[in-house]
């Protein structure tokens, strides 16, 4: 019976390892068998440097690859002849693509939060602990299109530091190399039989200076490019906490610096989220010296940010003109018509937001939301007589269908 080949590699030249001494920092918190096995010789990881590399692809990851570029380039497309890129609405449906490619990332670390809770967040509404962390990574996003021009060192500490800054007991680390050994895997107590043991920080300048070098370069493939970069930076792995999240932030960031996206955020770690243990593996692989795996994933995850998120949009889209049918009749300077394009990246308001976002007045910001209720386009949700929250429920529902979507695609 005949079996599948093996798809060819792409060849890249593997991590070494170096090694040094442990000695377990706080013996008193483990058992004495454990600080024994803890005790002694560790290899640390090693990158190679990349920032010379020429991938050598297939015929078939060629195409692969092409596709999935092209599908980007025509979601991205895609969403500019929905709106028009003067639309107000743009800018709204970049920050709620923002938000969407944020919670999925997270999701991936195990951080788990809903559209409304995010939405609840960003007006300082709500108290669930995820939604505050993942607005983090919401930041760090941001930071990443707000920098992209530039990709350096000093733009990626700043990602970091806007990640870092929302995450509660590990503020201090905000935006700053680590400055002791981290590794992934069991053993608390120590590195020396972990699964994954990060480069000695040390190290982590000069791999760094070599990523941004490779990132500079304009001679790979875009999608190639975003996807070795975002393996190394995961190897390198500079930060106490927030790696994962930081390195996708930095794939935004180079697809915007290579000008293959423009108008709005590309959802892909949805893409990734749907097979993590596939994700995982391919990050090995290019430990190893195969960046094929790694290359296919962001391919993949392309085509799937691609094809959810024309559908998400299309979805947002509709959502906004139903609302414009129910306000026909309300003057066409009522601050209400101001109001409806930015429920789509916020669709829980208040009128502090409104105030702070729109520059409204607080008795102009309560007309158009009693304008907006009175419609049915909002519903008062919070039932109080301060504090009052308003949500668009249709956008909420078509978030939380995307949701649902990926959550349908994943391999459990």
């Amino acid at each position: 019976m005949a079996t599948e080949a093996a798809p060819a590699p792409i060849v890249i030249e593997p991590v070494s390892h170096e090694p040094f001494e442990w000695v377990p920092r706080a013996p008193e918190m483990f058992s004495r068998a454990e600080v024994s096995r803890q005790t002694g010789r560790y290899d640390a990881t090693v990158t190679a440097p990349i920032a010379q590399w020429h991938p050598l692809l297939s015929g078939e990851d060629s195409a692969d690859v092409e596709d999935a570029t092209r599908q980007l380039v025509e979601f991205d497309q895609h969403a500019q002849k929905k709106l028009g890129t003067d639309h107000p609405a743009l800018g709204p449906m970049t920050a709620i693509l923002l938000r969407t490619e944020s919670a999925s990332s997270s999701q991936i670390e195990q951080l788990t939060t809903s559209a409304k809770q995010l939405a609840l967040a960003e007006i300082e509404e709500g108290d669930k602990a995820n939604a505050l962390t993942v607005i983090g990574n919401v930041r760090a996003m941001e930071a990443a299109l707000q920098m992209a021009d530039d990709i350096n060192e000093d733009s990626i500490l700043a990602m970091h530091r806007a990640l870092l800054t929302h995450q509660r007991g590990l503020e201090h680390e905000a935006g700053r190399y680590r400055q002791e050994q981290v590794w992934i895997g069991t053993g608390n107590a120590g590195p020396r039989f972990a699964t994954f043991v990060a480069p000695h920080h040390d190290r982590i300048p000069g791999a760094i200076a070599d990523l941004v070098s490779f990132i500079d370069r304009e001679d790979v493939s875009v999608l190639v490019q975003v996807a070795v970069a975002h393996a190394q930076f995961e190897t390198i792995h500079p930060f106490v906490d927030g790696n994962g999240r930081t390195g996708r932030a930095l794939a935004q960031s180079i697809l915007r610096n290579k000008k293959l996206v423009g108008s709005t955020a590309v959802p892909i770690s949805a893409g990734l989220l749907v097979d993590t243990e596939r994700y995982f593996a391919a990050l090995g692989a290019f430990r190893d010296g195969d960046a094929g795996p790694i290359v296919r994933e962001f391919a993949m995850a392309s085509r799937i940010a691609a094809k959810t998120g024309t559908w998400l949009v299309d979805g947002l889209v509709e959502q906004l003109d139903e609302s414009r049918q129910e306000m026909k009749g309300i003057r066409a300077d009522a601050a209400a018509w101001k109001v409806l394009p930015y429920l789509v990246g916020q669709p829980a308001v208040n009128t502090k937001y409104l105030m702070a976002e729109l520059g409204l007045g607080e008795m102009a910001a309560l007309r158009a939301l009693d304008a907006l209720t009175e419609r049915g386009v909002l519903t008062e949700t919070s039932g109080k007589s301060r504090n009052r929250v308003w949500q668009h429920r249709g956008i909420f529902g078509v978030l939380d269908a995307y949701a649902a979507e990926i959550r349908r695609m994943t391999v459990r």
